[in-house]
């Protein structure tokens, strides 16, 4: 990939448009989301890097000489979908010369896309600069023979004929329908009219899908044959290919139900870029949850052993934006797959999921739940404690509360010196936590269960924490309190 060329905040715009065919919408979300944080980010650097001349081609020769083009014209197809939709989106913010330069070196692509330049001809139209229609000359005249048949719909064969093919099969077909349909005209002594030839393309569309699913069938029969015999390594062949350049979308032939288990032996050949460009590839964050039990079968096969970087990109793409995006509880098959992973793989999971949710501002009640029941039943002490010093790092928010009380409850085996790290987070985040019963809760498990820690260092933290306090267990903490520091 070329996201070395962009900046922090431009590389996940990048990483967002190769998400799929939602890109454009997550994209967006991206952008408001870095507007919100820094008001005056513009997408002009952005647009410019995308403008910019890359040298391509394999060394200089007489059948692929080295070419210049612009850095958007290397990218799949799908990105420049998705970066066309969000352009729209969000054009009425650009400058005009910078839309009109883009747009210009989408152009120069000696193979483009019929759909981009569909696109491209629409965004002109919204900026000014372009009025003809957006169809082709060969489309035009297609939909003016259509138009021409469409005007005598009263006559036999007007949307029946639109929608015929040319199959010997569905021709006696039509000719036996057409015959049937002649005998209730006769016994209803009724003309030709407009529902009589709509029923006979009815009819004929059903035809037309028997006839496809006999076909489609058949040709998964041998296409599953085939795949059986063929081996995992000529997948790992497609993937690896060209790792400095923007990969294709996979091959039309491959499903999840075919290749789960190769796609997974390939990872292992791959360097953390090609994981990543895999995982975009693969559209793992939008991946229905129905499907998450047995995509993470194919992942915890006993075969495969994933390294630390490779099983941490992967839990990431896979699970991160599922997280994150829960409005209710987590379903069952999300938890399942959550909690498999990490069982497996306890710190990839800690450093790409467990953290990442942790740094979240937005991080609600949803995620804790389901972060609590990582702690209770996957994390040994070590990574419980890995978790705990994640919080040092952050401002506690009531959900990051409800994680480390359930990190608390654990007993994780403190050390002098992480205890006292902790003694001082609890000292320095209490201003704002006086009238939280979390924290309340929380600081009654510290004085119940970690007494034996406590140093006269650590009391002293503890004591201007107790003395803040404002909720209805004060006077527990105070009793607390008491049993601790009386002789």
């Amino acid at each position: 990939m070329f996201l070395s060329r962009f900046d922090g905040p431009a590389k996940l715009l990048v990483r967002s448009l190769l998400c799929g065919p939602a890109g454009a919408h997550r994209a967006l979300d991206v952008f408001q989301r870095q507007q919100r944080v820094h008001p005056d980010m513009s997408l002009s650097l952005f647009m410019e890097t995308l403008c910019h001349d890359e040298v391509t081609g394999s060394p200089p020769s007489e059948a692929q000489p080295l070419t210049v083009k612009p850095l958007v014209c290397l990218f799949p197809a799908l990105f420049k979908h998705n970066l066309l939709s969000f352009i729209h989106l969000v054009h009425s913010v650009l400058p005009r010369t910078t839309v009109l330069r883009l747009l210009n070196c989408l152009s120069q692509d000696p193979h483009p896309s019929p759909w981009v330049m569909a696109l491209v001809r629409q965004l002109e139209r919204n900026i000014g600069t372009h009025n003809n229609p957006l169809h082709t000359p060969l489309c035009g005249q297609r939909l003016e023979e259509l138009s021409k048949k469409l005007v005598g719909f009263g006559k036999t064969g007007g949307w029946a004929t639109c929608f015929s093919v040319p199959s010997v099969d569905s021709g006696s077909q039509h000719a036996s329908g057409s015959s049937e349909l002649g005998t209730q005209r006769k016994r209803k002594g009724s003309v030709l009219t407009l529902d009589s030839d709509c029923e006979e393309a009815g009819q004929q569309s059903k035809r037309m899908k028997m006839d496809v699913c006999g076909s489609e069938r058949s040709a998964k029969e041998e296409t599953g044959r085939l795949e059986s015999e063929a081996p995992a390594e000529t997948l790992g062949e497609e993937l690896q290919a060209a790792p400095d350049g923007p990969c294709e979308a996979l091959p039309e032939h491959i499903t999840w139900d075919q290749i789960s288990m190769d796609v997974f032996k390939v990872l292992n050949n791959c360097d953390p870029g090609q994981v990543e460009v895999l995982c975009s590839m693969l559209s793992l964050p939008d991946l229905p949850e129905q499907t998450l039990p047995n995509l993470c079968s194919s992942i915890l096969a006993p075969a495969l052993d994933f390294s630390y970087s490779t099983a941490a990109t992967l839990i990431k793409s896979l699970l991160l934006q599922k997280v994150l995006a829960l409005s209710e509880p987590a379903s069952r098959c999300l938890v399942t797959a959550v909690t498999s992973l990490c069982s497996r793989y306890p710190r990839p999971t800690c450093h790409a999921l467990i953290g990442p949710l942790l740094e979240e501002k937005n991080m609600g009640n949803l995620q804790a739940e389901l972060l609590n029941r990582l702690i209770e039943g996957c994390l040994d002490s070590h990574y419980r404690l890995q978790v705990l010093q994640m919080t040092f790092k952050i401002s506690w928010t009531e959900a990051v509360l409800s994680v480390i009380h359930s990190l608390l409850d654990s007993k994780p085996d403190f050390s002098e010196e992480l205890f006292t790290q902790f003694t001082e987070q609890l000292f320095g985040q209490s201003p704002q936590f006086t009238k939280s019963v979390k924290f309340a809760k929380m600081m009654l498990t510290v004085l119940t269960k970690y007494n034996s820690h406590m140093t006269p260092a650590h009391k002293h933290s503890l004591e201007g924490c107790l003395m803040e306090n404002e909720t209805f267990l004060k006077k527990s903490l105070q009793a607390a309190w008491r049993r601790i520091t009386q002789p």
